[in-house]
């Protein structure tokens, strides 16, 4: 399945992304490659196969216990550039919008 420069405009726009115009028909031509290799995966006959899982479904599971092992604030904070009683000083991100 092809997609043109104008679908790969309009999906940009949907996904609020800014793709610079020398990219976009690199951009259309990936797209396309992974259509076309989505298609040709449902081509392929998988009656009879069983499905795949991650884990086996005889694998063990860990036993859901507490860990004893506990991170101090101390030992939080010790190699912070700064801390002040206990917590993590960072810089502001945001500007007052409304000075």
């Amino acid at each position: 399945m092809a997609i043109d420069r104008a679908e790969v405009a309009r999906i940009a726009e949907l996904a609020r992304l800014e793709i610079p115009v020398e990219r976009i028909d690199r951009m259309a031509a990936e797209l396309s490659s992974v259509l076309d290799f989505v298609a040709t995966l449902r081509k392929l006959d998988l009656a009879g196969s069983e499905p795949m899982v991650f884990a086996p479904a005889a694998a063990p599971l860990r036993e859901d216990a507490p860990d004893e092992r506990r991170l101090t604030v101390d030992a939080a904070v010790a190699a912070a550039p700064a801390a002040e009683h206990g917590f993590f000083l960072v810089p502001p991100i945001v500007e007052n919008v409304n000075p």
